[in-house]
């Protein structure tokens, strides 16, 4: 069997490549991967069918985009329509920002042909959460909560990144929000995509947002979150291949998915000037005495061994996780480890996790 996680393979067609020919494979098909490689497909199914999302308006042709971008009220939200890294989300204050945003994308193409439409939406207040579900296309299994930080900078600062940090489960989400999510997102999500032919089997992770109005669907993807992952691995207490043979089989309701009672975290160690211009090469040290500590798994994300040193080879680079009794348990350990690693223009957020913290409090 043959797990298809990266959005790239899965929005080329992998999953029906392999199908075609009688393997197994785990994930959505090409049509059914639209929901997170075409944000106007998403947008328009999500109005298509009800769900609850930001007012927004597609462009293909960028003159017309800045007309419409001056009308607006800011702060407004542009967006690529296809697929940009996690980057391709630009939050704009002012016009002139607009208008920059959208000739960097529909222009210059910094983006490439992701930037060819753009969604412009309104800016929505309220903290982010991750929703993740198991589906076989007919059932599904929800994850606990969880929460990304996706600002390079403390206090959610600066460009937008792949991901700096996740927290999982979320301390202010209670079992009736999930249960709501669940009910006005989750299940019509998965039956409108049913309803269109676009049946979806694999991981459906929509990003959401609590506003004062309910929960709002942001975005969608097709496939795990990063770094959301690392800490949904240290929680799953079932194998994650029979969860995934299941989902082939179409029999994900005879399946017991369990979960450890436990809060985990991750912190992601940058290089300097990512998600910008960055160098790569450079020596990593100290991951052996970060894994030493209690309850630590260093994942690798952007590293590679050269001259017999194992050196920095991507913007994020490495994954701190670590679990606990409590979310401010994991965390203290998480950074306790943190601190035993280093190389040259090291960043990360030291304030992963505090956010939820206080809003519970």
């Amino acid at each position: 069997m043959t797990l298809a996680i990266p959005d790239d393979p899965l929005s080329l067609g992998v999953v029906d490549e392999f199908q075609k020919v009688g393997l197994r494979i785990w994930g959505p098909t090409k049509k059914a991967t639209r929901i997170e490689s075409s944000k106007t497909f998403a947008k328009d199914f999500m109005r298509k069918h009800n769900l609850p999302t930001a007012k927004f308006k597609i462009f293909d042709n960028f003159g017309k985009a800045k007309e419409y971008a001056a009308l607006q009220s800011f702060p407004i939200v542009i967006k690529a329509s296809g697929l940009a890294l996690g980057k391709g989300v630009i939050i704009c204050q002012t016009l002139k920002e607009a208008s920059e945003a959208l000739e960097n994308i529909m222009v210059k193409k910094i983006f490439g042909e992701s930037g060819n439409e753009v969604v412009i939406e309104e800016f929505l207040t309220g903290p982010e959460i991750s929703i993740h579900a198991f589906t076989d296309g007919e059932n599904y299994s929800i994850f606990p909560t969880s929460q990304d930080h996706k600002k390079i900078g403390e206090g959610d600062t600066g460009p937008n990144t792949g991901g700096m940090g996740t927290i999982a489960p979320v301390p202010f989400v209670s079992n009736k929000l999930l249960r709501g999510i669940e009910k006005n997102i989750v299940a019509p999500t998965l039956k409108g995509m049913n309803a269109d032919g676009n049946s979806f089997s694999g991981l459906i992770y929509p990003g959401l947002i609590l506003t004062k109005d309910g929960p709002k669907i942001l975005e969608y993807n097709a496939r795990f979150g990063d770094p959301e992952t690392q800490t949904y691995m240290r929680l799953l207490d079932t194998d994650l291949l029979d969860i995934s043979d299941a989902c082939i089989d179409k029999k994900l309701n005879e399946i017991e998915i369990k979960w450890k009672n436990l809060s985990a975290c991750t912190v992601v160690l940058a290089s300097g000037g990512y998600p910008e211009n960055y160098e790569k090469g450079k020596i990593i040290s100290g991951i052996d005495e970060a894994e030493a500590e209690s309850d630590i798994v260093v994942f690798h994300a952007g590293t590679k061994i050269e001259n017999n040193n194992l050196v920095t080879n991507g913007g994020r680079v490495l994954g701190i996780s670590a679990m606990g009794n409590t979310l401010e348990e994991a965390l203290a350990k998480a950074y306790k480890a943190t601190k035993k690693i280093s190389f040259a223009g090291i960043q990360y957020r030291k304030d992963v996790g505090q956010k939820a913290l206080s809003f519970k409090k």
